[in-house]
């Protein structure tokens, strides 16, 4: 992707008698890309947006959203097979992230730590 100015370098050095490769090595970009250039002249690189691209999980979101609130525990490996039997063709590395989202906090059990004067107490293991 090359700005307005690259561009115009380009057809400067080329008018100066350089050859595209040289032009290309001066500029670090691939020769091809110079010759694109000066074959399209001096017209500003437009670039369109892309279409977002579908989301493979969408179909199945309501299934695993169902089975992590009645099975908390199940592995995101476990669901990932349930739903690969269904006729999803995604990745697990999408649906893991996805797992992360829905699955409810891990609660750890806090512990009151207490201190006792030396010698009063010991620490069996």
């Amino acid at each position: 992707m090359k700005t307005l100015r690259e561009i115009v370098v380009i057809h400067d050095l080329r008018r100066q008698g350089l050859s595209i490769t040289a032009i290309a090595r001066k500029l670090g970009c691939d020769r091809k890309t110079v010759r694109k250039h000066l074959r399209t002249g001096l017209e500003a690189p437009s670039y369109k947006a892309q279409e977002p691209r579908p989301n493979l999980l969408e179909p199945f979101e309501a299934c695993l959203r169902g089975r992590v609130a009645e099975f908390p525990d199940l592995s995101g490996r476990r669901l990932f097979r349930e739903i690969r039997e269904m006729g999803y063709e995604g990745s697990y590395s999408t649906v893991k992230p996805f797992l992360r989202t829905i699955r409810p906090p891990r609660h750890t059990p806090f512990e009151r730590r207490f201190e006792t004067p030396p010698g009063r107490q010991a620490q069996a293991g």
